[in-house]
């Protein structure tokens, strides 16, 4: 199985080390296209694959295409990729609001994998949607064990999922940072310097998220058990409640949906 990856960006190159290092296929048998020069000697040097900037057979013999460019790129790359193409071949993209047919129309390819990744892929805490057309069984298997390298993969059975995914995972960490900022920001305000209030953040967001995982409690139960009548968090929820802060997230979220679908159509 030869896999090239075109783009060594932050994407590309996570999927690529975490490939190596999960040992599905040697280093010499994953490639990566990148037209920047600087980052195709720090991708050599890291010895994550063989990188190159220039066509070549590589672009003949590889196995699996992963697309990892900006979505306003599409076009150039299907033009690279089109003339390798034969029924066996699979092309995988992470490319935002493009879709299967756009994919199959451009690349003339009859297995396809359409994903959305989240930025914590590049640490291999990520989560992945996914859907794939034309696939087998076995072909399922490996492109699941492959994406799982980044963190947790998760196949959809409908399309329309994956502009769910995007608001919820993609978009996600956004949802998480701006949480956390504004908790830094407030810590500030009580007298701590910027690198305390973050310490203190990001060990209380660490942690909470470690009682989660550990612990069979729902968030609603974890808030009752931090909470105590008339105490600091029954105060700070109050003010939450008040400006209906949960409803507001969901409409958030919900509306990140319906831009994700409004971008696949444009």
């Amino acid at each position: 199985m030869n896999i090239l990856i075109i783009g060594g960006g932050n994407m590309g190159k996570s999927l690529a080390q975490s490939i190596i290092q999960a040992q599905i296929i040697p280093s010499n048998q994953l490639f990566i296209f990148e037209k920047d020069e600087s980052k195709i000697e720090e991708l050599n040097q890291q010895k994550i694959g063989i990188a190159f900037s220039n066509p070549n057979e590589n672009f003949k013999d590889a196995d699996l295409y992963i697309l990892a460019v900006k979505p306003q790129d599409s076009a150039n790359i299907y033009h690279l990729i089109a003339p390798h193409i034969h029924p066996d071949k699979i092309v995988l993209s992470i490319m935002a609001g493009i879709k299967i047919e756009s994919i199959k129309i451009g690349t003339n390819a009859q297995k396809i994998v359409r994903t959305m990744p989240n930025l914590p892929c590049i640490v291999n805490k990520g989560t992945t949607g996914f859907i794939t057309q034309g696939l087998n069984d076995r072909d399922k298997e490996f492109i699941s064990q492959l994406l799982q390298t980044t963190g947790i993969a998760l196949e959809v059975d409908e399309e329309s999922k994956i502009d769910a995914i995007t608001a919820i995972s993609g978009s996600g960490p956004a949802y998480v940072f701006y949480f956390m900022d504004a908790i830094v920001q407030a810590a500030i305000q009580l007298g701590f310097d910027k690198n305390e209030a973050t310490q203190i953040v990001v060990q209380t967001f660490e942690g909470s998220i470690e009682l989660f995982k550990n612990n069979p409690f729902s968030c609603n139960e974890w808030i009752q058990k931090v909470s105590s009548k008339g105490g600091t968090t029954e105060a700070a929820m109050e003010i939450f409640d008040q400006f209906n802060m949960k409803n507001q997230i969901g409409k958030g979220v919900l509306r990140a949906e319906q831009r994700s679908k409004e971008l696949s159509k444009g």
